[in-house]
């Protein structure tokens, strides 16, 4: 692709044709994603629809072999832009010098011949068929398929300087300007610095592609298993086992990996054996070594620095954290905002617009303009053709070419994907993941913060604090008896339980029956008894009811922090269970901050009030919402919406996906389950919660970006398609000649790839 009119019409082709329902194409990385029903489609008739609709050869981006493909094709394309540059420019320098003759002290340094027309047309037309031939081919092949791109603007502009050239040499008094008249200069020029803004704009544009090529880069090729003599995966400590060396396509889940001190983790997994420091900053940003311990999860490409590791393969291939970043990267470069759309929309349409406005130029300086304003000694700036020896036709001619060639829409196209692309990879680069630009306008745009308690602002690893007894039985009965009901459940509170019991060396004894009441508790038979355990809400449901004594012990629990559950057997209260959550450590400094800026913080909880505001009270949080069931929070986030609020919901649970996925924004913590993952639009590996206000901080610094360059884009039209047409030349009588038009056109793109870079030198306030 050329430009932003090429992915335009690449995206509006594939939505027209049958079964597809949407299409995504980006000019900055050259990719794009079709989505379509395969009933009806598939891949092959899409990509031989688009080859043969318009001409454009695509290349299905689905294995490691096709990135190493795309690098070898991106240095390709460097090299062949760069060799038609110094063959441009090593032709274009002799053609200036030799229509340049006349002026200053040239004409003791160039010799004759270089400037005779002749001369100038001979050394021309190996540029036109050389390095200017790949903009002809280009609009060739779109007029042929029907579609217009920058191709066409650059070949007109090229193509009718350099036939006045030869029309003024062959036919000098047919009244374009005769001999004397060389246009073989503009034409020379014009392809000199097209071809180096297109070499200029290839190296900056591969810049969106680099951060994935970094990153693939990390894989390791090898590693180093144990298994036992039948070649099964063993894992444990490995003994009896044998040491062998595969490549990392054969590591299968369960496999016991060997890793030594300075050697890379291949694959994600669980350590079984050993103790380390681990560099973790590739992947999550924390420049300080972590220590590794047994039962420890250890990510693919880190790297081991002291001790030897065995630990057991849990996630390979696209499942690996690395391989889940790089899709990460590559599905937010593809997802445009609606800023981006208007862009799109605007230069799809940009190329015939300029066409017409070439012919009203034409068309008004040929039959009025020339006549009204022209003047003796007007000139065009950084050319050598005398004004006064061309009639009004070719006056008109040139100054429609000035406008086709000043004109082009690249600066437009890369405005917006440039920056999604370096703001996105800078994001990964310290574990904070982003699912594309949308996710990083609306994050621009988040004016109120909903925390979920459990597992985002606390450890989520609850302990067992306090046992009371209400009525006959003792502390260890209490516990025996609710960490045997609770033995079935997975949720953290009821984990905590057993933990405690089976630490005090407590039997637990089986149950019959077990129910989960979701937000409530659980029911369950033991022993022949009716056992509940949960909440006040759980006894009311059961009429069960709670002594005065009792409800004054678990409000002074809950007053403290503590989840506290009752325990009833038989319809009787027979003691409460308490249970706290540790508030992470950053919790509080990142509620502060985000107060400092601004925001509106909540916290989300399904605890009852008493313990959420405790909690709440901890870290600084005014606004809490309590008893909140998990099928709920989405419910709570959408009253905040309707409110008018823009919402950024932070969670990891499995219950906190529906609320991820209904907020403005979903903030999911990398420590959590793949589904709150799945469903958020932001993922922060680390579980340092201060990572939100980077986030938020990128995500303004992006959109900052993007609509400078898009001011800056349009601006550049809105104010250089005048200038060419020569809107001052009344008043100033000079003239943008085209040669000048292109050096704008060349550098136009580049300054706005190279503005974006800037964001490479950006800082994170939390590091």
């Amino acid at each position: 692709m050329h430009c932003a009119s090429c992915a335009t019409n690449i995206e509006n082709f594939s939505k027209t044709l049958p079964g597809v329902k949407s299409a995504v194409v980006d000019y900055a990385t050259q990719k794009g994603v079709v989505s379509f029903d395969e009933n009806i489609t598939n891949v092959g008739v899409i990509t031989k629809g688009i080859t043969d609709a318009l001409g454009y050869k695509t290349t299905p981006a689905t294995a490691e072999k096709n990135l190493e493909e795309e690098a070898r094709s991106y240095q390709k394309e460097i090299k062949r832009q760069r060799n038609y540059t110094i063959f441009s420019w090593l032709l274009a320098i002799p053609i200036m010098f030799g229509t340049f003759r006349e002026f200053w002290i040239l004409s003791s340094l160039v010799p004759a011949f270089l400037a005779n027309s002749y001369v100038l047309w001979l050394l021309t037309t190996p540029l036109i068929l050389g390095p200017g031939r790949q903009f002809f081919i280009g609009t060739y092949r779109g007029l042929k398929h029907g579609f217009t791109d920058m191709n066409l603007l650059v070949a007109t502009g090229t193509g009718a300087a350099y036939l006045l050239g030869v029309v003024n040499t062959l036919f000098p008094n047919l009244g374009f300007g005769g001999s004397e008249v060389a246009f073989f200069e503009t034409a020379a020029l014009l392809i000199a610095f097209l071809v180096l803004g297109r070499y200029l704009e290839v190296l900056t544009r591969g810049k969106a592609s680099e951060a994935i090529r970094k990153l693939m880069g990390l894989k390791v090729k090898t590693a180093r298993v144990v298994r036992d003599p039948e070649g099964k995966p063993m894992a444990s400590n490995g003994a009896g086992g044998i040491e062998q060396e595969i490549s990392i396509d054969e590591i299968k889940v369960g496999d016991l990996v060997v890793v030594k001190p300075g050697e890379k983790f291949p694959v994600d997994g669980i350590i079984r054996f050993g103790y380390s420091a681990v560099d973790e900053s590739m992947i999550t940003g924390e420049s300080l070594p972590v220590e590794k311990k047994a039962n420890d999860a250890v990510i693919g490409a880190t790297i081991n620095l002291t001790g030897l590791i065995r630990f057991e393969a849990t996630k390979i291939g696209k499942d690996t954290m690395l391989a889940q970043i790089i899709k990460f990267i590559e599905d937010a470069q593809l997802a445009k905002p609606k800023i981006q759309k208007l862009a799109d929309k605007v230069s799809g349409n940009f190329i015939l617009v300029i066409h017409i406005l070439a012919l009203l130029v034409f068309l008004f300086w040929f039959f009025v303009g020339y006549d009204a304003f022209f003047v003796s000694g007007a000139k065009f700036l950084l050319s050598s053709i005398a004004l006064s020896a061309v009639p009004a036709s070719v006056f008109a001619v040139l100054l429609s070419i000035t406008v086709l060639i000043i004109s082009c829409p690249c600066a437009v196209g890369l405005a917006t994907p440039s920056a999604i692309a370096a703001g996105t990879a800078k994001g990964a680069e310290y574990g904070i993941l982003i699912k594309g630009g949308d996710a990083l306008e609306r994050a621009s745009k988040v004016n109120a913060v909903v925390l979920d308690k459990t597992g985002t602002l606390t450890k989520g690893k609850p302990a067992v604090t306090d046992i009371m007894n209400v009525g006959s039985l003792d502390a260890n009965q209490i516990l025996q008896i609710a960490a045997s009901a609770e033995k079935g459940s997975e949720h953290p509170l009821g984990d905590a339980i057993v933990k405690g019991a089976l630490e005090k060396n407590l039997t637990l004894s089986p149950i019959t029956r077990f129910q989960a009441i979701p937000g409530h508790g659980i029911e369950v038979v033991l022993d022949g008894k009716k056992v509940y355990l949960g909440n006040r809400q759980l006894m009311s449901a059961q009429k069960i009811a709670l002594s005065d004594s009792a409800e004054e012990k678990m409000q002074r629990l809950e007053e403290g922090g503590k989840t506290a559950m009752i325990v009833a057997v038989n319809g009787t209260v027979e003691g409460l269970i308490a249970v706290a959550d540790t508030l992470k450590e950053n919790s509080a400094a990142a509620v502060s901050s985000l107060q400092k800026m601004g925001f509106e913080v909540l916290m989300i909880t399904g605890d009852n009030w008493r313990t959420a505001e405790a909690i709440a009270k901890q870290i600084g949080i005014q606004n809490v919402l309590a008893e909140v069931l998990p099928a709920n929070k989405a419910l709570e986030v959408k009253k905040l919406q309707q409110q008018g609020r823009v919402v950024a919901m932070v969670g990891d649970g499995i219950n906190d996906a529906p609320a991820l996925t209904q907020a403005d924004v979903g903030i999911a913590i990398g420590s959590g389950s793949d589904i709150a993952k799945e469903a958020g639009q932001i993922v922060l590996v680390k579980e340092d919660l201060r990572d939100i206000i980077n986030a938020f901080a990128l995500s303004k610094r992006t959109m900052r970006k993007i609509k400078a360059n898009l001011f800056w884009a349009f601006i550049y039209n809105a104010l250089g398609v005048p200038l060419a047409a020569g809107v001052l030349y009344p008043w100033f009588k000079f003239l943008v000649s085209p040669e000048l038009a292109a050096l704008f056109m060349a550098f136009s793109s580049v300054s706005v790839t190279l503005n974006t870079l800037l964001l490479r030198r950006y800082k994170f306030q939390y590091l």
